[in-house]
């Protein structure tokens, strides 16, 4: 395992090997998944959350937003494809409920996280023939440091929950497990697919 990202003191905190790289140059993701053979498994975990609407968004934030989401996406697809090419393997990216559904303020995230599942569904096609299975997962809210901005209200955090139809935000596990399963070898006949661990955010109105 080699754990990736641009914050050396994030990295040392998980006890894992890493290596500080910047996700948006492909170059960079390149190199360290060829240090890795053979390879099986790799996963994007790129994000942000960056809400404003589209009059307001600047031309930065959204490049930003795009380079964060989308370019780290199509790096980690390259970079797996060339390394997993003989051996075949599992590529997992992250895309969000609100790729799929129209949320207030959302037009940059959403708009990134839909070209990452388009991207995926492309990606798929292209590399069954290799054995080299293509994935997303698309979560809800998840506790995180990210949403911190959001769960730290209670008032915010509240209205979150209630847009999920199980009445709660998600955990890390809860994204964990999903990339787990779809890593695993024996989920072989799985690709092409936009899973949805999400609480029923993209497809359910229960309240």
């Amino acid at each position: 395992m080699l754990a990736c990202g641009r914050t050396e003191e994030k990295l040392a905190g998980l006890g894992v090997p890493y290596r500080v790289l910047d996700g948006t140059q492909p170059e960079a993701v390149a190199e360290a998944a060829a240090s890795l053979q053979p390879l099986n498994g790799i996963v994007n975990l790129a994000g942000s959350i960056l809400l404003k609407p589209a009059h307001l968004l600047t031309e930065n934030e959204w490049q930003q937003t795009i380079a964060t989401n989308l370019t780290t996406a199509w790096a980690t697809v390259r970079a797996g494809a060339k390394a997993m090419m003989a051996t075949g393997g599992s590529i997992v990216l992250m895309s969000t409920a609100a790729a799929r559904i129209g949320l207030t303020n959302h037009e940059a995230i959403s708009a990134a996280k839909a070209g990452v599942e388009g991207l995926a569904l492309a990606a798929a096609a292209t590399y069954a023939a290799r054995g080299i299975r293509v994935n997303c997962v698309a979560p809800g809210l998840v506790d995180t440091p990210l949403a911190a901005r959001i769960t730290s209200n209670e008032a915010a955090l509240n209205a979150s929950k209630a847009m999920h139809a199980l009445g709660r935000i998600g955990t890390p596990n809860d994204i964990a497990s999903a990339i787990a399963w779809l890593l695993d070898p024996e989920q072989s006949w799985v690709t092409g697919q936009v899973i949805g661990v999400d609480g029923g955010l993209g497809r359910l109105r229960a309240r």
